[in-house]
């Protein structure tokens, strides 16, 4: 009897549909085909002792297995279940009038329980777009897709209850996913530990520092913080954090679909709400900025896990040259493309870049006597950062140490609070500027978005004229002031552009327009 059994396989953060195709015939042994790696031909064991521990027999016939397509390679544990429902299908072990009508992937164990797999995700939007009636997931994997209410999600915990779906006799109302009492457990979790981003009002001084960072949290712009030891530099980047206003929906799926394809979920039902701040240390390798692995197993990098959030990387000339280099295409398309001999994988890299970094080797340039690092050394240590990496970066911050009687005095500046809801305003003006666009924020525009929505009049022009021929900047640069000064426009509530919105926007490239070693 042959059966076939619809589940899915992850290509990015999209599904594509894999049939597992079940036949016993006259004959002795079973065999997998359809292009499986390791982990699936594994299965087999795995599945039929789980299959033999619930009191099923396998039949002592030839048991065909065929994973369709056949010319699409396939890897992971999750047809485990897909696997044992057609042997208990094909050899009529037990009726299953449902088995046609989900998607269903699971990993099985020893004793017919049933252990999550990555990429629930994009799994559930196959099946609503393919027209399925549900889908029959783990449990902590259905968790992932506990916010789409338009299709049947199961959670199961062992074989029986995939079984008990299948038979569509008995109210299995109780093991869909928001009955479950996994997800009334996870919805008490806490969001986040108390006091994980620090305050504003904690920092003291880096009045400056503290505007740059305001503006480029409301438009998503890259930022490089430059500064002695101890000037407070990681402080702003932590804070930063806590001043980004929660996703929306279209930018939560985005980022929820790179997590649950890299098998790194929160925990929590549903979608992804809080922004991710990815700090990778400076020793991490290109593979893992970018993603990487083997055959077509390419998991998403830093770059992509940081999508609508924070890449913060502390003591930026440190890291490896190559890496930095590496940053040069994701910043400008905003996705990443990974190629390997036998596949190739785009993922989406929308991030806001948050560099630190000292002035020198010594890191106290520019701060009275206390330097003793040559000019050739501060040159070479500031090399690392070279013109088109400059020409990606929107806004360049220099942070002075705090005076010791501002320390003394300890006076509270603004809090987060304060600032995060002029972000969110800012945020929320971009939003509809940008509904239908499919882009969220400023820094995300085109020539032609830009064109369209950041007209300049004519003193706007003479001034931007003026600004460039002054400083040299490239056409790269040249965008980034106008994007900046639209963001700053927005949080004044502006409509137009206006000239002190350019002005104050040039400010912030003052790498471009001076000498380093003359800070």
């Amino acid at each position: 009897m042959l059966v076939y059994i619809h589940s899915a396989k992850c290509i990015g953060i999209q599904a594509v549909p894999v049939t597992v195709e079940v036949n016993i015939t006259l004959g002795v042994g079973i065999h997998l085909v359809g292009l499986a790696d390791a982990a699936v031909k594994e299965s087999l064991l795995r599945t039929v002792t789980a299959l033999q521990a619930k009191g099923f027999h396998i039949p002592g016939r030839k048991i065909v297995i065929n994973l369709a397509p056949a010319d699409l390679h396939k890897q992971g544990s999750g047809y485990d279940i897909p696997i044992a429902l057609g042997i208990i299908a094909a050899s009529e072990q037990r009726p299953m009038p449902g088995l046609g009508k989900y998607l269903i992937m699971g990993e099985l164990g020893l004793d017919g329980s049933v252990r999550p797999v990555s990429g629930a995700l994009p799994m559930v939007e196959l099946a609503m777009s393919q027209g399925f009636k549900g889908c029959i997931l783990p449990e902590s994997s259905a968790l992932e897709a506990a916010d789409y209410t338009d299709t049947l999600i199961f959670g199961v915990k062992t074989l029986d209850d995939v079984l008990q779906i299948l038979a569509e006799e008995d109210d299995v109302t109780h093991l869909l996913i928001l009955n479950t009492e996994c997800y009334g457990s996870a919805l008490q979790e806490p969001l986040s530990p108390p006091g994980s981003y620090m305050d504003f009002a904690d920092i003291i001084g880096q009045t400056g520092a503290r505007r740059g960072v305001e503006i480029a949290s409301a438009g998503q712009h890259n930022v490089l913080l430059l500064g002695a030891p101890g000037s407070g530099k990681s402080s702003i980047a932590k804070a930063l954090a806590g001043i980004l206003p929660p996703m929306s929906l279209e930018e939560s799926a985005i980022t929820s679909k790179i997590y649950s394809v890299a098998g790194r979920s929160s925990g929590r039902p549903g979608l992804l709400r809080r922004r991710p701040f990815r700090a990778p240390h400076i020793s991490a390798s290109k593979a893992a900025m970018l993603g990487g692995g083997s055959g077509e197993n390419i998991l998403p990098g830093e770059v992509s896990l940081a999508t609508n959030g924070v890449l913060f990387l502390d003591e930026f000339c440190e890291a490896p040259k190559s890496t930095l280099e590496a940053l040069r295409a994701p910043l400008e398309d905003r996705k990443v493309t990974i190629s390997r001999l036998k596949a190739k994988i785009e993922y989406p890299a929308s991030f806001m870049l948050v560099a630190a970094s000292n002035p020198c080797p010594c890191g106290y340039y520019g701060e009275g006597e206390r330097c003793t690092c040559t000019p050739g050394q501060r040159q070479a240590y500031l090399s690392k950062l070279s013109g088109p990496i400059m020409d990606r970066i929107d806004i360049q911050l220099l942070c002075r140490p705090v005076e010791t009687s501002a320390l003394i005095r300890g006076q509270k500046a603004e809090p987060s609070e304060a600032i995060a809801m002029r972000v969110l305003k800012a945020r929320e003006i971009q939003r509809e500027r940008f509904a239908g666009t499919g882009i969220f924020t400023n820094s995300e525009m085109d020539s032609r978005l830009l064109e369209r929505f950041c007209p300049l009049d004519t003193p706007c022009k003479e001034l931007l004229e003026q600004i460039i021929n002054r400083l040299g900047l490239s056409a790269r640069a040249y965008t980034r002031i106008i994007k900046i000064a639209r963001t700053i426009a927005d949080l004044e509530g502006s409509p137009q552009i206006q000239p002190t919105h350019l002005a104050e926007a040039s400010s912030y490239r003052f790498l471009d327009r001076r000498n380093i070693l003359d800070l």
